[in-house]
């Protein structure tokens, strides 16, 4: 049995986690954009091209494993004063197939606030390196 304090701790840990998982992903961003935009400068394009989307299904995994926590939170915020989280145990039970988690990190891939900046990088990429 949880007290209200455990409970409000282990939000605020998980808050603070998805905060962290946010962060990365803004540096996750802001290393594509300079990496295109040395390619670009140093016209090496090529070297964008292999990177960018290794870059961009980073950042969907990193948006990934921070959806997870965001729906633990939820779990405790609509949970009553007894409820106890169990965040690792519903992962394992809930966890799904290979194909499953591929397939929920392109979907996580395609949300708009991580694909951006992406397609512009890759499409500023592929004129350079066609013109």
């Amino acid at each position: 049995m949880q007290t209200q304090s455990t409970q409000q701790a282990l939000w605020l840990a998980l808050h603070q986690q998805v905060e962290s998982y946010e962060g990365w992903a803004l540096m996750i961003k802001l290393a594509a954009f300079a990496l295109c935009t040395l390619a670009m400068l140093y016209h090496q394009t090529w070297v964008a091209m292999a990177i960018l989307p290794l870059l961009w299904l980073l950042d969907a995994i990193y948006k990934t494993f921070q959806g997870r926590l965001e729906k633990e939170l939820l779990k405790i915020e609509q949970a009553d004063a007894n409820a106890t989280p169990q965040l690792y145990s519903d992962w394992q039970q809930n966890r799904p197939s290979a194909l499953g988690l591929i397939s929920e990190y392109l979907r996580a891939a395609l949300r708009p606030t991580v694909a951006f900046p992406y397609p512009l990088l890759i499409a500023a990429v592929l004129i350079q390196y066609f013109h």
